[in-house]
């Protein structure tokens, strides 16, 4: 009697469907991640469950690590702009290549007598550890109250225009966070909170970094 041949079927898997979504995931997460800013002197926040994000744009941001303060602001043309106060108000013309170069600086931490040399170095250059020694704040050369008032009036000038052009946006004050080392001292922290009160911005953001709810 002849014998049945059992035909051997394929344990082949077809992977394709699968790489496709690993690819279409992949792409997603890439486009929609928000890059981290370079940080010209980066700290370690102190821990917290809290988990407000903070805004994507009108948003200024106070660093403050080892006594030093540095100020990071969001938007071109607010950077700009701000500069263009500072240069009015202390009488320091710049040229449009160093505004241009400024627009692009996302934090900075360097007196202004010092502001030019760092604007002539390499993007890359910049956040050297140790070249930017901070942005004075006493009472007697309070260089960061001026950075913060003129970055609201910029910010304040900029959604006029905005929506002079018919733009959809809400105007509002320019949002101010402070991010402090987990180890600097209360002194300098309340400084920083001292000149906003000047200002009479007395809502701002603490930023904190998120810890375990078990801790």
């Amino acid at each position: 009697m002849a014998k049945v041949k059992i035909s051997k079927k394929s344990t082949r898997i077809d992977m394709t469907a699968m790489c496709d979504v690993a690819f279409l995931l992949l792409s997603f997460f890439v486009m929609t991640a928000t890059a981290r800013l370079p940080e010209p002197h980066p700290v370690d926040a102190p821990a917290s469950t809290v988990q407000t994000k903070l805004p994507e744009d009108g948003l200024a941001t106070i660093t403050v690590g080892d006594q030093k303060v540095f100020f990071t602001i969001l938007g071109k043309e607010v950077r700009r702009k701000t500069l263009e106060r500072i240069s009015s108000k202390y009488n320091m013309p710049f040229t449009e290549g160093e505004y241009e170069a400024f627009s692009n600086v996302q934090g900075f931490g360097v007196p202004l007598n010092q502001l030019k040399g760092l604007l002539e170095l390499e993007p890359a250059e910049r956040n050297k550890e140790g070249l930017q020694k901070g942005i004075p704040y006493d009472s007697i050369n309070n260089q960061l109250g001026d950075w913060v008032e003129f970055a609201r009036q910029a910010n304040k000038e900029v959604l006029e225009m905005r929506i002079a052009n018919g733009e959809d946006v809400p105007f509002k004050d320019l949002d101010i966070a402070i991010k402090g080392d987990a180890d600097e001292e209360y002194p300098t922290i309340k400084r920083v909170i001292d000149i906003l009160q000047e200002q009479k911005k007395n809502r701002f953001f603490l930023v904190t970094g998120l810890r375990n709810e078990d801790f």
